[in-house]
């Protein structure tokens, strides 16, 4: 493999040629094509952010915050934040047109090091247990109405997720647009069953003030605590929060299979994030209009608990309405995370294989059975949801050091081409609230921040050993040079083209030493 990073080839033409099914460019090479259009880039965005959590279990930031009006300002705040921290993003993303995400720009920016141990926490930990926390949660709903009086069997909801993730891992290998279907469809699913709890709460409050319809929706009633407010407890609020809206910068990641990335990767970012804000505030607000803040905390599901109370014989809506939200939940991180390690492999931070494509599909095979063989492993372990708690808080730390990125760029690159230029005051606002969250995690649970940031630090030698040393021995190189050749017959994948047109549109850093999977001579790029 070559000293720099490997670029990875667009399409065809400027305009994304969305429309070619053979995956070849204009010269005949293997290529990723843009299919993502303004729609799917919304979905991928809403469907990501919008989880099980809205359904299941809104009410980490409501027993923080104390209060149901300060609950409804804590979901607004974070919203807005959220939103700050994308339009940083959409800076970055058409500056650095990659896909990757803030693994890209880390790296671009602060170097091999720093790029690599945030690729190596999310292949490691995050989106393994992510996406097999989010099978299982769909595994439930599915079976839960089989058992009635008890809890499904273990065993029987780990096979259900197990068969969920082969299943969508499939359609993604299959077809980039087969996959973007199947997240439009479940995203606008989950929005569909988001719109009738909206509808039904506004239906409640028209009623009048009977019972709870607009009791503590009342300014005399909105901020009444039903327990003592605590700085320290609202502070939780806000980061419950923040984690709420997680996923917001998952489109960073497939930039490069985006239909004009320059004017949808802003676009796509400035509809979802609002949409989302909005469905999160007034969906806590309906909730309110049929439970108090004591049954909704009581509440495992709370919305099903109120489809109960509201939808009567129709109340069988929000337990299927939780399930497609998870399958697209599912869908969309798989996409997006098999991007990203396809990004690092490219870049010489993992196998090589993995910066393949498939000569006739143009999907990134390995990349997404790698991601999917990862989280069925993490299936066969109990300790994922303690795994997640730890490195919850470095996934945060590298979204402020990402956001710092921009502002180090702006010195280290004045005069680089950036389609979208926003105040510094922006990523200043942003950076503030996320040191104030920061340390907050840092005083509160100093060991299992501790924790994750040793977790973090596993990847230093990895990469030191695996990166950086270039003199590995001969009998290495040749065995990694067989694997992937292997790789490659049983997949059917090639590099895909190079262009080098966004040379000059992005900045980019190159590695000095050589990549982690050795030479490149035993697999040549193939023209199809």
């Amino acid at each position: 493999m070559s000293d720099g990073p490997r670029q990875r080839g667009s399409a065809a033409s400027a305009s994304g040629d969305a429309q070619s099914d053979s995956g070849k460019d204009s010269g005949g090479a293997v290529a990723l094509k843009k299919e993502i259009g303004l729609v799917s880039a919304c979905g991928i965005i809403v469907g990501n952010i919008i989880g099980s959590g809205i359904f299941v279990s809104p009410k980490g930031v409501l027993e923080n915050a104390s209060s149901v009006g300060l609950a409804l300002i804590v979901w607004i705040v974070t919203g807005i934040i959220t939103a700050i921290g994308a339009l940083c993003y959409a800076e970055l993303g058409v500056t650095i047109p990659k896909s990757g995400g803030d693994y890209s720009y880390v790296k671009d920016i602060f170097g091999g090091l720093a790029g690599f141990l945030r690729l190596w926490i999310a292949v490691l930990v995050i989106y393994p247990t992510n996406q097999a926390v989010i099978a299982l949660t769909f595994s439930n709903y599915v079976l839960q109405p089989l058992f009635p009086t008890c809890f499904p069997p273990e065993n029987g909801l780990r096979l259900l997720a197990a068969v969920c993730l082969l299943l969508l891992t499939w359609v993604n290998c299959a077809s980039v647009r087969w996959a973007t279907r199947v997240q439009d469809m479940f995203t606008a699913g989950k929005l569909l069953a988001l719109a009738l709890i909206i509808i039904m709460g506004i239906v409640q409050i028209c009623k009048g003030k009977c019972h709870l319809r607009v009791y503590w929706l009342e300014p005399a009633h909105a901020f009444e605590p039903f327990q003592e407010y605590d700085v320290g407890l609202i502070a939780l609020a806000f980061l419950q929060g923040s984690f709420a809206y997680g996923g917001w910068n998952f489109l960073n990641y497939v930039t490069e299979e985006l239909v004009d990335p320059y004017v949808n990767l802003p676009r796509a970012i400035f509809i979802s994030i609002p949409l989302v804000t909005f469905v999160y505030v007034f969906a806590n607000i309906a909730y309110v209009t049929a439970m108090s803040p004591q049954e909704l905390l009581a509440s495992n599901a709370v919305a099903v608990t109120f489809g109960e109370k509201l939808l009567g014989v129709m109340s069988w809506i929000m337990p299927i309405s939780v399930a497609l939200s998870t399958f697209g939940g599912v869908n969309g991180s798989l996409f997006t995370s098999s991007r990203l390690f396809f990004a690092g492999a490219r870049e010489g931070h993992l196998p090589s294989l993995l910066a393949m494509i498939h000569v006739k599909r143009c999907t990134p095979i390995p990349a997404l059975l790698f991601t999917c063989l990862s989280t069925l492993l993490m299936l066969c372990t109990s300790d994922m949801y303690t795994l997640i708690n730890y490195v919850g808080f470095i996934n945060y730390l590298f979204y402020g050091v990402t956001v710092a990125g921009q502002i180090v760029l702006r010195f280290k690159e004045p005069d680089i081409h950036r389609p979208i230029k926003i105040s510094l005051i922006w990523p200043v606002i942003y950076l503030l609230f996320w040191a104030f969250l920061l340390i907050f995690s840092l005083y509160s649970e100093p060991v299992v921040c501790g924790i994750g940031l040793a977790i973090m630090l596993t990847g230093v030698p990895v990469y030191f050993l695996g990166v950086y040393w270039d003199n590995k021995p001969q009998c290495f190189n040749s065995l990694v040079g067989k694997m992937t050749y292997v790789g490659q017959k049983f997949c059917l994948v090639v590099y895909p083209a190079e262009d080098h047109k966004d040379d000059d549109a992005g900045v980019e850093l190159k590695e000095e030493k050589s990549p982690l999977s050795g030479e490149d001579g035993e697999t040549q790029k193939s023209d199809c």
